[in-house]
């Protein structure tokens, strides 16, 4: 498989890991758009949102519980943080892997960052 999450999730390309269980990794961005910019992508490679099978709904629910337990973490929780999902090229989504972004650190206006 050429998806770079997959070869992240497989050690084959280093990253900075911040959290991981037996559904998700989460690490965080090389481009990053706000002083906390986290990607948090579920093991099972899944194309976009679009893709989410009604068997993998929990799995989605779980993504979110750990963006949530990631921004108390992080120390963004109280102040406030953003939680994306882009689909799709028109949706800005640019690896083909499910993954949802965690920005925080300072307000947050427009756009993703």
């Amino acid at each position: 498989m050429d998806c770079i999450f997959c070869k992240i999730i497989a050690g084959q390309i280093p990253s900075d890991v911040v959290y991981k269980d037996d559904k998700v990794i989460a690490f965080r961005d090389i481009s990053p758009m706000a002083p906390v910019h986290l990607l948090i992508v579920p093991r099972q490679h899944i194309v976009s949102l679009n893709d989410v099978a009604e068997a993998q709904v929990t799995l989605v629910g779980h993504i979110v519980h750990v963006a949530k337990l990631l921004a108390k973490q992080q120390g963004i929780a109280e102040k406030g943080y953003r939680v994306v999902i882009n689909c799709g090229r028109d949706g800005g989504q640019a690896v083909q892997h499910l993954h949802v972004h965690l920005l925080g650190g300072r307000e947050l206006v427009n756009g993703l960052g």
